[in-house]
């Protein structure tokens, strides 16, 4: 009688969560805990060194003071971990900086974060997010570590008014800004180190009344909601614990699957019925079990086929369910008959000879035609592949292939139609995002749920089509935070389809002529955009190789994201300029009121085109008017020639709008005029480049933030304006560093 007590106390004795896995599929490795706490520990990763595939995926459960388990890894809580798509969720610090009234001192707690390899911040799920007033907060690396590691740095800024002009939900600068973290980060490795800190000059030592503190953090897309009382009061930290979530991703190793397969010892994917994936981080892979099976695909036998007929609520049979290997299948009872699937099962009965002999002839007139049916689809799938390749030749899409493999890094994907068709709902009416002269755009959202822009043209320049893939790939390659980025292309349909970047806050004509009695539109505003669009427009013409013209320069054209900031889009009439020329012959392609006289008349397309385009678009920011009207005499349709008409009657300020004409002295306007009016100039050679455009601009744009209230005379602007520096560049609030890569753009789309 003793052993079987002996067996009845071990077995009292046993963890109930030994006991409970071995009632699920293999997760985890023998003798290793499932979990810690509510969070579950799949392999690769484990509780102590010996239950994980490598020291980095070794985690600690740690009991906290009210008695519950809690799992860490490299010091930070886990809150979740995701092995399908290779994500962990961790609990990340509050940098804070407050104002303390007692000792008029201003108060730091600056965070940082280094992950260890092979972990990186997601891109896509996390955002750098400031909450404040009168606060600006940085994010970026500037480690003396790694002396290998690329810095970077960005900012966001919050400020707000008074308690009225807040409101919860929203972070678009007012209380609560957001912005996204550095694509590629490190090394182009990703992401994997940071620190936050404030700017000095920034602080709340002036409104400590309405708000004492400032907070900065990157947090988890969708896990933080803004909420008044975090200005108003001090109980950010105290009720979000000092810490938020955060996504991090992982992959295995540092080789993508196909060469992991080579090595059999170190591949990671175990189980039999499991599948390698690449990293979306771009190193390493991951590893998931094929469709109908769970589990852990890390460990051998790891995958296990799920029973859909055994939980009543996963049965998708209405009749009778056997489940089989990586699958179901569904069968009515014996002696029935009809549609198991849908319990639709019926007795079979005796059928007289006229019947079966009916039934037989009707199923086997059906059977032909379905045979001659399937010999035509199969004829017309074959022309319609062999149309597809031909359009994908046609349009340089194996040249484009060879040089995107001999680009490392480069982000830049052809699609295949049905990727795109999917993506919009085969081009639905309701996906369109706006309509013109070249074609039409769509929003759209990939497998991977990143929201994307699609233009699909009307027309391609037939004689310039076999250089369309080599284009496509000059054009990936602007990176430029004022301009739209290219993310790929379709080339195996007749007019290549392109994808861009999603810009979700409309375009400038939007802001300017449809919201402008909602949304106030300062004059600081509008000279943050035209200081944005110009060192867009100068950065093509000078840093491209060759240079790019970018031909039709509207405000239509000039989209806005959800900080307001500029990109330059719509690149349709487009021309790459040949070394050695600067100007191109071509078809007179714009939009009436924007189209340069000069280049109407000797259909010549030069960069001083777009400086002319650039001047109405300057006067449309100045006086709030379309750049045609079809209201009015004849004099009066064009904006470009009723403001010269003004200027030279001495009028100015009778077409400046009214929002921003009692905002600053008359001098500054005046300033604004002068250099439109050189943009406007009748001779192309006579106008200024767009490089001392945008100097100008900008220096009036730091005029009006170093001086907002204090009236200067002429000479006092022209003083403190000085001479154009040779440098090219303009300086923004956000610091940020640019690829030198070469430009060019798809000529005559």
């Amino acid at each position: 009688m003793e052993a079987p007590v002996v067996m009845l106390f071990q077995l009292a004795m046993t963890p109930l969560w030994l006991t409970a896995a071995a009632l699920l599929p293999a997760e985890t490795l023998p003798g290793c805990r499932p979990s810690c706490g509510q969070v579950k520990i799949p392999y690769p990763f484990g509780i102590g060194r010996n239950c994980s595939i490598q020291e980095s995926f070794t985690l600690d459960c740690k009991r906290a003071d009210d008695g519950t388990e809690k799992p860490f890894i490299f010091q930070a809580e886990v809150l979740e971990i995701r092995l399908p798509v290779g994500q962990i969720r961790l609990l990340n610090q509050i940098s804070s900086q407050c104002y303390d009234p007692r000792n008029n001192s201003i108060q730091h707690i600056d965070r940082q974060l280094d992950l260890p390899s092979p972990y990186t911040f997601s891109e896509s799920q996390n955002k750098f997010t400031v909450v404040g007033c009168q606060t600006l907060a940085y994010m970026g690396s500037i480690n003396n570590s790694n002396p290998d590691a690329t810095d970077y740095q960005i900012g966001c800024v919050s400020m707000c008014r008074d308690e009225d002009s807040l409101s919860d939900g929203s972070c678009a600068g007012i209380g609560c800004c957001q912005t996204a973290i550095p694509t590629g980060g490190t090394g182009g490795a990703g992401l994997w180190y940071y620190q936050v800190w404030f700017d000095d000059d920034f602080n709340t030592s002036g409104i400590y009344n309405l708000s004492r503190c400032s907070y900065a953090v990157v947090v988890e897309v969708g896990s933080f909601r803004f909420q008044t009382s975090y200005i108003t009061t001090d109980d950010f930290m105290a009720n979000n614990s000092g810490q938020l979530p955060v996504v991090v991703d992982y992959g295995i190793g540092e080789v993508p699957c196909e060469e992991a397969k080579l090595n059999v010892s170190s591949y990671a994917c175990k189980s039999e019925n499991s599948v390698c994936v690449d990293s979306t981080t771009g190193h390493g892979y991951l590893c998931s079990c094929t469709e109908g099976y769970h589990g852990s695909p890390y460990i051998e036998d790891g995958c296990q086929d799920i029973d859909e007929c055994a939980e009543e609520h996963q049965n998708p049979c209405k009749g009778k369910c056997q489940n089989k290997l990586g699958g179901y299948v569904c069968y009515c009872p014996k002696g029935t008959r009809g549609d198991p699937y849908n319990g639709i099962c019926y007795q079979d009965q005796e059928l007289s000879l006229a019947v079966k002999l009916a039934i037989g002839l009707c199923s086997s007139l059906a059977f032909l035609f379905l045979c001659s049916m399937c010999i035509y689809m199969i004829h017309q799938r074959k022309n319609f592949m062999k149309l597809k390749e031909q359009y994908f030749r046609d349009h340089g899409g194996w040249q484009l292939l060879e040089e995107i493999k001999g680009k490392q890094g480069l982000a830049f994907k052809i699609f295949k139609i049905e990727e795109l068709e999917k993506a919009t709902d085969n081009f639905d009416k309701s996906r369109v995002l706006g309509q013109g002269g070249h074609g039409t755009v769509y929003k759209g959202i990939l497998e991977d749920k990143r929201v994307v822009a699609i233009k699909k043209a009307k027309f391609i320049d037939e004689s310039q089509k076999n250089e369309y893939g080599k284009e496509m790939l000059i054009l990936s390659q602007i990176n430029h935070k004022n301009i739209v980025k290219l993310l790929g292309c379709c080339l195996e349909v007749e007019v290549p389809i392109l994808v861009y970047e999603f810009v979700s806050n409309g375009t400038l004509f939007h802001l300017l002529h449809e919201r402008k009695s909602i949304h106030p539109f300062t004059l600081g505003s509008r000279l943050n955009i035209a200081v944005e669009s110009a060192d867009a427009l100068a950065y093509l013409h000078l840093t491209a190789s060759p240079p790019i013209i970018h031909g039709d320069v509207k405000s239509s054209n000039i989209l806005l994201d959800e900080s307001y900031i500029a990109k330059v889009s719509d690149f349709g009439a487009s021309k790459l300029v040949p070394k050695d020329e600067n100007q191109l012959a071509t078809l007179v392609q714009g939009t009436w009121g924007y189209i340069d006289p000069e280049y109407f008349q000797t259909s010549r397309l030069t960069a001083k085109s777009d400086v002319y385009s650039f001047g109405v678009l300057l006067l449309e920011l100045l006086t709030g008017k379309k750049a045609l009207c079809f209201q009015g005499s004849e004099g009066e349709r064009s904006l470009a020639s009723n403001f010269i008409l003004a200027m030279k009657e001495n009028r100015v300020s009778e077409v400046v709008d009214s929002q921003i004409k009692d905002e600053t002295d008359t001098e500054f306007i005046q300033e604004i005029s002068k250099l439109a009016e050189e943009c406007l100039n009748v001779s192309g050679e006579k106008r200024p480049t767009m490089k001392e455009v945008a100097f100008e601009l900008d220096k009036l744009r730091k005029l009006i933030k170093q001086h907002p209230w204090v009236p200067l005379n002429h000479e006092e602007i022209e003083i403190l304006l000085g001479e154009p520096s040779n440098d090219y560049g303009t300086g923004t609030t956000t610091h940020y560093k640019l690829e030198t890569s070469e430009l060019s753009i798809v000529s005559g789309r």
